[in-house]
């Protein structure tokens, strides 16, 4: 078992039940990066900001710095090469205020993550689909259109998993119904996948 993995069930004893799923959403991932993939993530509330927030961590260093490789340092100057960090596509389907807003105004603001994803996912991507009820209509919509698009999917919800859980290729279902306390746990649990995911593509010396 991994390292981060036991911590977490350390710190978090109750998600123990969850570690084979776990471990299947970091090789889900891993292969998406490894296929030169995109990770996408859509939520709302204060899932949007989770997606925000895991994009954050995943698109620089975490916990450990990530310098260039030798050869990419080569392409730049000094003071850039020294500044710039091995990076994660993470891209938060809560973002592009333009074509949001145009697409509510215009459409329909429940589709809006689906037309995003509509636009810019690939075969090889991964979707995270984060809803504490998993039932929020726009997630349910992205989903549709990664199924689709063969876009592997990996949902976040409470322990119900509500709608999107059929419409998720794995679903992390954590054991709690009351919605600060399913979103407590997810962010340990993408957290522990971020760690995970630098150790596999930041390796440390």
């Amino acid at each position: 078992m991994s390292k981060h993995l036991s911590l977490l069930i350390e710190r978090c004893p109750a998600l123990e039940s969850l570690l084979p799923d776990i471990q299947k959403a970091f090789e889900m991932i891993a292969q998406t990066y490894e296929k030169q993939g995109s990770l996408y993530l859509c939520g709302n509330g204060g899932s949007a900001a989770d997606c925000e927030h895991w994009s954050g961590e995943l698109l620089k260093g975490f916990y450990h710095k990530r310098p260039l490789s030798p050869e990419d340092r080569s392409k730049f100057s000094p003071e850039l090469a020294s500044k710039l960090q091995g990076s994660l596509p993470a891209i938060p389907l809560t973002g592009f205020p333009g074509l949001s807003t145009a697409f509510a105004n215009d459409v329909d603001p429940q589709v809006t993550y689906a037309q995003l994803l509509w636009g810019l996912g690939r075969a090889n991507d991964t979707l995270i689909a984060l809803s504490t009820s998993g039932n929020a209509l726009n997630v349910r919509h992205a989903l549709e259109v990664a199924r689709v698009k063969g876009i592997k999917t990996i949902g976040f919800t409470g322990k119900s998993g509500g709608a999107i859980k059929p419409l998720c290729d794995l679903c992390l279902c954590v054991p709690e119904t009351e919605t600060y306390r399913i979103q407590e746990y997810h962010l340990p649990i993408y957290h522990c996948l971020c760690l995970m995911l630098e150790d596999q593509f930041f390796p440390q010396a």
